[in-house]
């Protein structure tokens, strides 16, 4: 499905699908933006509260923030380009009746 990390193929290696009409914008970053957000920021405050040195809590909330985003965003992508083949979404026309 992919021909890079991000990048959606021209089309399935395994049966030949187009992949021309797939594109999910920035549907997928937003939905990891709010996961991710939900995750890092009480994880945050509790490393604050706890008395964790601040460049301690900035490093374990960036590398978590990073590697949360780099690992949701692939899936989240692939799902939304499914779904838009499953439910038949794609792009809007002047002549689409």
């Amino acid at each position: 499905m992919f021909s890079g990390y991000l990048r959606i193929a021209p089309n399935c290696s395994a049966c030949g699908l187009d992949f021309a009409e797939a594109d999910p914008g920035d549907g997928p970053a937003v939905f990891v933006i709010f996961i991710v957000g939900f995750i890092v920021v009480p994880v945050a405050i509790i490393l604050q509260a706890a008395g964790v040195p601040m460049w301690a809590n900035l490093l374990v909330t960036s590398l978590l923030t990073v590697g949360l985003s780099l690992g949701l965003l692939r899936p989240f992508k692939a799902t939304l380009v499914a779904l838009q083949f499953r439910h038949g979404a794609r792009e809007a026309r002047l002549d689409d009746q």
